[in-house]
This record gives structure tokens, sequence and C-alpha cells, in this order.
């Protein structure tokens, strides 16, 4: 059995094992596609890594994460950037579709959210020629504005868009749909992000109603209020045909249950609530 068209970010079973394990759980459940984290990959080394995702023909949709651009002071920035040159590297070795950003918030306790996405254009431009060089797209993904002084001061899919335009070639998007599900002006967005060829990743989850944790209470698709199918039907007319990646947080939930049972609901769920 196959499952086309998902990929399993690994954080979703983040809590419950470790890289390997979590590849062995997708690969019997017909899953080819993954997204792992940098720490998970730095677990186990990054070779030993690299030699399973040949071995058993992985498609990486994604490496997490790089970003968190802003810093207090030169030397933060410059290390910033120093720090996603290596995370490019990383994504390169993987063969990964790009390195997802996560691009950070206001530094230290600044009040300035404007020149904290200045922060962010600029670490962004300073890392893109050695991603270019190595063959690595940047996925900006904007975060909820819950997160916008902490995570990511980049709020909108219309404002990652905006430092695309800057920037040009070689960098886009990952819509989140935890991140960018409320946002009115979503339709026209995508759409340019699909005239504009940068949509490079699409991630799926729910958003739960109550939300106990800002962070860590994300929930399995159908289970609260977010309009999948629309989303994806959204993203498919916009251009973008490639997998569908679960992304779940899920403290007091799934990150308790057997690793099994959450990719077995990934894949149930995926067929039964996010085919456009």
């Amino acid at each position: 059995m196959h499952v086309e068209g998902l990929s399993i970010n690994l954080a979703t079973i983040r809590e419950q094992c470790g890289f390997a394990r979590a590849v062995d759980i997708c690969l019997t459940h017909g899953i080819t596609a993954i997204a792992p984290w940098r720490d998970q990959i730095a677990a186990i080394g990054l070779k030993e890594a690299e030699r399973i995702v040949k071995a058993n023909g992985l498609k990486l949709t994604g490496l997490c994460r790089g970003g968190f651009f802003p810093a207090a002071d030169a030397a933060g920035r410059q290390q910033a950037i120093d720090d996603n040159k290596r995370a490019v590297d990383e994504a390169a070795t993987l063969g990964a579709d790009c390195l997802v950003l996560v691009v950070g918030g206001l530094p230290g306790a600044s009040r300035d959210i404007d020149t904290a996405r200045q922060m962010v254009a600029d670490g962004i431009a300073a890392t893109l020629p050695h991603a270019r060089a190595a063959g690595v797209p940047l996925a900006i993904e904007p975060l909820h504005p819950m997160y916008a002084g902490d995570r990511s001061c980049v709020n909108t899919l219309g404002q990652a868009l905006d430092i695309c335009e800057q920037l040009g070639d070689g960098v886009g998007v990952a819509i989140d749909v935890y991140h960018v599900w409320w946002d009115p002006d979503l339709a026209n967005q995508v759409a340019r992000a699909g005239r504009m060829n940068r949509i490079l990743a699409h991630h799926i989850c729910d958003w739960l109603v109550p939300t106990r944790d800002m962070l860590t209470d994300r929930g399995m698709m159908g289970d609260g209020v977010i309009d999948l199918k629309g989303i994806r039907r959204m993203i498919e007319s916009a251009g973008f045909l490639g997998a569908q990646e679960v992304e779940i947080f899920s403290a007091e939930n799934w990150w308790k249950r057997p690793p099994e049972e959450v990719i077995a609901t990934c894949v149930e769920r995926y067929q039964s609530c996010c085919q456009a």
C-alpha cells in the first residue's frame, strides 16, 4: 500500500520516537514522504539520516527549520545567518524540497516590529545566495499573529509574498493551514502565490475550539474548524499539487498515543477530510 500525496512532518510523533523509528512507522503505513526537524537529524547524525533517506527512497517535503533572524545586535544577526547556511547544507545533503523558515519575532525587549521585519528580510537576503548555490529553496512560513512577539513577525501570506517579491528567485512560502485559515484575504493571496510560482509546501492539521495551548494543542484533521478541503482547492487551483504535510503539536493528546496509532489516524483523516 502506498499513500499518494501525504507527507508526515516528524514533529507529529516527535515525543514518541526518533528519526529511524519514525521512518519505519511511516513506511509501514505506506508513506514515503516525510519532513524531519534538524534536532531529529542531529540526534542520529546527518550521514546516518542521509543513508536512511536514500536506502528507502524517501522524499523530503521540507526540512524544519531555519529562520529566527532578528537579534538585539549585529553579532546575533550574523550568528543566525551562519546557522541558516548550515541548515541549507543539511537540507541539500538530505535532498529536501525546501528549508522551512520560522523567521523569528521581536528581539530582546524591542517593541519595534517593523524593524524586526526588516531584520527578517535582511537575514533571508544574506542567506539566499548560499541557498541558491546549494539548490535549496527557502520557504517562508507565515505564523498566526499570536506568535508575532516570539516566533514570527511575518503573520500573513501576503507579508511573506511581499518578501518573496523583494528578494526574487529561490524564496517561496510554506502554507500551513493552522496559521492562515483565519485570513480574510487568503484566497487572493494563495492565487497570488500561484501566479508567482512560490508555493513550496502545504502543511495541514486542525484548529481546535477551544485551543488550550498556543503552541502544543493542534488538532488532528477533522477535529476542528478549518476548511481543509476548501484550502486545498485554493492551493491546487494555484498550481501546487505537492503533498499535504501533516504537522501536529499535541502535548496532551497525540504525543501521548502510540505512534503507530497516530500515523494510522493521519492516513485515515487525510483520506476522509483533506482531499479536494
